[in-house]
């Protein structure tokens, strides 16, 4: 479908569950050259019930997983069709849809993200694209990140894109190609002790603030494998769950102090994983409102230059460009690069739906 202009609805639910973000966008190119135009947007948090399933879904059985992604498909489709109906929008040439993940093993050539079963076409009565990662996990590849085809369209002026949320994660151009990797697990683990003193969140870090380092479990942090990897590389939930949490559970410290040296990390891993420690570096994501994290990696980057975009582009940059993987896959181009995915070969991703 090669025309100048498409009018796509971007759906992106992150690890973080902070809720559905959705986003109207208006895409228009000429002469290769993209440009967009964010309209209505909106993030809809989860119900409790669907918030405590999706936080243990990680540990459920096959069949519970295959009912869990019909119920998911529903629910997301009913989040989906409220927010055309309230923004009456129209003329849609698709809805570009990433789903929830729920597994995520690319060393055992598997990923889950549930919600991109076939009916949601139907039930949506619109073109659906979905279900982006699963073809490069089979080629070979991480599945992960996604996002870095759409930095390079969209964002290129800036050295480095970092997106702060459920999982930190990085991406720049080096030696005329796009280099992108997750760099540490975020707000999965400071939600988690947010949680446990009744916060969705720990506003922006003022109670990470408070807290003190503890030197010794930030060294065990930064010891852990997955640091000394080369990328490309990708994280999941399973990594928090069996690995994170039990280490900083194995100290009997304030949760303050969790926090605090939890954020120290995660800004010291961002900074070691910029190959130039000078330039601009492009913050997106929930974790840019991490007033104490933002200003501890600018202590470790004193040199970088840090932009923070409009809240419209902050919040919904994941579901803008998700929105543009959809058009890139309607119109036959890639849209995922092997060399930030490690698969074979560059390729265009996810399922084209139509309702039935």
């Amino acid at each position: 479908m090669f025309k100048e202009k498409y009018t796509i609805i971007g759906v992106m639910s992150g690890t973080s569950l902070d809720g559905v973000d959705l986003a109207h966008i208006v895409f228009t190119v000429k002469n290769n050259k993209w440009e967009f135009e964010i309209l209505e947007s909106e993030t809809i948090a989860y119900p409790n019930d669907w918030l405590n399933k999706l936080k243990i879904a990680v540990g459920f059985s096959k069949t519970q997983l295959e009912k869990l992604n019909q119920d998911y498909t529903q629910l997301l489709a009913t989040i989906i069709s409220d927010f055309v109906k309230k923004y009456d929008i129209k003329n849609l040439d698709a809805i570009s849809s990433h789903g929830h993940t729920i597994l995520h093993q690319p060393q055992n050539g598997f990923t889950l993200q549930i919600g991109n079963l076939p009916e949601i076409a139907t039930l949506l009565n619109q073109t659906v694209i979905c279900d982006f990662r699963v073809q490069d996990v089979q080629l070979g590849g991480q599945g992960a990140p996604l996002v870095p085809i759409g930095d390079r369209i969209l964002f290129s002026e800036y050295d480095y894109c970092i997106n702060l949320g459920g999982f930190s994660n990085v991406s720049f151009e080096q030696n005329n190609e796009r280099i992108a990797f997750d760099i540490s697990p975020l707000n999965t683990v400071l939600n988690f002790y947010a949680n446990q003193l009744g916060l969705d969140y720990d506003d922006k870090g003022l109670i990470s603030k408070t807290g003190n380092c503890n030197e010794e479990l930030l060294k065990e942090l930064n010891a852990l494998d997955f640091y000394q990897k080369k990328h490309p590389k990708s994280l999941g939930f399973e990594f928090v769950k069996e690995t994170i949490l039990p280490l900083i559970e194995s100290h009997t410290i304030p949760l303050e102090d969790k926090l605090h040296t939890f954020t120290e990390h995660v800004a010291l891993q961002i900074a070691l994983a910029l190959p130039n420690k000078n330039g601009s570096l492009f913050i997106t994501g929930g974790g840019a409102y991490n007033d104490f994290l933002i200003e501890r990696i600018q202590y470790y980057l004193p040199e970088m230059k840090i932009i923070i975009p409009s809240p419209k582009i902050l919040e919904f940059k994941e579901a803008l460009i998700f929105a543009l993987l959809g058009v890139l896959k309607l119109r036959g181009e890639i849209n995922v690069l092997s060399s930030v995915t490690g698969a074979k070969t560059d390729h265009s991703s996810g399922k084209i739906y139509s309702p039935k």
